[in-house]
């Protein structure tokens, strides 16, 4: 038991990507029903105080980060009982917020050092789906500000779930192009552009530093 907790602390981001690759999984199940929508937002604040746990060293106080990230998932809930745009705004700006800032925050944790670990590797993962859950919260913003932003070829008319964008985020993130979510006015087209261009330089950037410091090593290894 014991070593199997010293695994997951010596190696947080694997858990991190664990949890997030099954949320993909379980959130088309989640999409339609209260209940659905009650055990989404408390996977989604499992998710998120993982994300804290797999950060090394918080910038600033932790007591901020914990206060953003049950805000956006408590906003989320009363959303569930008592819809109200103001809520979604401000619970899914809350999210992108905390995503985002995870995102910055793993990238500082594996471009610090000239040696790759094993837990960084899982951070390349693990980073690659904030940034996707990012966008997709930034999605929801977009369609609760302007309805009918996205349509897709089936129920074009009515708002995307959550399960759809997520879907357009990762398939723009990794530049495969395979969504049949379309962004049909001009704000939503500059987000998802913005989304291009942040996927073509995490693979730049991260990957790319990751593969030449892993090369480095096995080289020196020889």
């Amino acid at each position: 038991m014991n070593s199997a907790f010293d695994q997951i602390r010596r190696h947080p981001s694997a858990v991190l990507l664990a949890v997030q690759l099954i949320g993909v999984l379980l959130y088309p199940a989640m999409d339609s029903s209260t209940p659905g929508r009650l055990a989404f937002e408390t996977f989604g604040l499992l998710v998120l105080l993982l994300a804290i746990f797999s950060v090394r060293e918080l910038p600033g106080p932790t007591w901020v980060v914990i206060t953003l990230a049950s805000s956006a998932a408590g906003l989320a809930i009363i959303d569930i009982f008592w819809s109200n745009p103001v809520l979604q705004v401000a619970s899914a700006a809350l999210h992108a917020a905390f995503y985002f800032w995870a995102t910055v925050v793993l990238l500082r944790y594996m471009l610090a050092d000239r040696k790759v670990t094993t837990d960084e590797l899982f951070a390349v993962g693990a980073t690659f789906t904030l940034v996707a859950w990012g966008f997709a919260y930034l999605f929801v913003l977009l369609q609760v500000l302007q309805p009918g932003c996205f349509i897709a070829a089936v129920d074009s008319d009515q708002p995307r779930t959550w399960t759809e964008l997520l879907f357009l985020s990762f398939t723009t993130l990794s530049s495969t192009g395979l969504s049949d979510i379309v962004p049909v006015t001009a704000h939503a087209r500059s987000v998802v552009m913005i989304e291009q261009l942040a996927g073509l330089g995490y693979v730049a950037l991260v990957v790319s530093r990751l593969v030449a410091l892993t090369t480095l090593r096995v080289s020196g290894d020889r």
